[in-house]
């Protein structure tokens, strides 16, 4: 069975090897490459994105610019990064080639996404990519906590990940990504991504995340406090919350102490607390404990 046209504009299976082809790459595991060479695929991202004529989307790890096209023909305005220098400077030449009319509303930013602090133009208001797999809550979390404007976020992550990441308390996979995440969105599952419509095809299914923008708990606890908590209580995730973050507080007896004032039993363990249990610890720390203290 052959496959459909892609349609003006987008990129089919033909046109990514082409391109491919052209440019002398070849996808690494290193950088987590793997290119979406369905056009369906990228168009039913941009619609479970909700991605308003408004919008200006960011886009982390454009590869040759399948999902890119997409976004342009959607948002008002789309900035890739992009750490691969020989995609990076052709990615505009296939936007110039293949979407003229739009060519003037993308930007693209050649850095690892993990030390991006800033981009051009106007502030973003969506995060939608295809992430590399190896880094993919990494750069999740450090484009949430840079750029507070993105109000809605829809990324396609390995099956696994995506789980993680919209696990609730109580279940096996809920953990550190959960709650990092919880901390700056309501997050949940958008879709599961057939391993066929990558080149080349992974060893693992995909699956969409969406993440709804929202305020973090209230607390007098700071995020770099709350997260050391929370890295602390699943670092040893079979043990009590007492053991777990005995190194944390300094001791078992002053995480005992901790938890008890937070209103926290003590015996609980880390995958049954929501990032608002996790917060109101933070606010109990031990004097001298918190990051950066020279205790910590």
């Amino acid at each position: 069975m052959s496959n459909p046209p892609a349609g003006p504009g987008l990129l089919g299976p033909a046109d990514i090897r082409e391109l491919a082809a052209a440019l002398g790459v070849r996808p690494t595991k290193q950088l987590g490459q793997n290119f979406v060479i369905d056009a369906n695929t990228v168009r039913r991202i941009v619609r479970t994105a909700e991605v308003r004529p408004d919008d200006v989307v960011v886009e982390i790890g454009p590869g040759l610019g399948s999902l890119t096209l997409a976004l342009l023909e959607a948002a008002d305005r789309v900035v890739a990064v992009e750490i691969d220098p020989v995609l990076a400077r052709h990615l505009p030449t296939t936007v110039e080639n293949r979407m003229p009319e739009r060519a003037d509303r993308f930007a693209l930013v050649h850095a690892d996404a993990m030390t991006v602090t800033e981009l051009p133009g106007p502030a973003p208001t969506a995060l939608v990519a295809n992430l590399p797999y190896n880094v993919s809550v990494p750069v999740l979390l450090h484009m949430l906590q840079t750029f507070p404007s993105i109000e809605r976020t829809l990324v396609m992550v390995q099956s696994e990940v995506a789980d993680r990441l919209a696990a609730t308390p109580g279940g096996k996979v809920y953990g550190v990504p959960s709650v990092k995440a919880a901390w700056y969105a309501d997050v949940k599952r958008a879709g599961a991504i057939g391993r066929n419509v990558f080149w080349p095809a992974p060893n693992v299914d995909s699956g969409l995340v969406s993440l709804v923008r929202r305020e973090p708990p209230t607390t007098t606890a700071t995020r770099e406090a709350v997260f050391a908590v929370v890295d602390a209580a699943f670092a040893q995730r079979r043990k009590t919350l007492r053991a777990a973050l005995a190194g944390w507080a300094g001791s078992p007896a002053a995480a005992e102490e901790a938890l008890t004032a937070a209103g926290v039993d003590p015996r609980a363990r880390g995958e049954a607390l929501d990032v608002e249990a996790f917060a109101r610890i933070a606010e109990h720390a031990p004097a001298g404990r918190g990051p950066g203290s020279p205790a910590a």
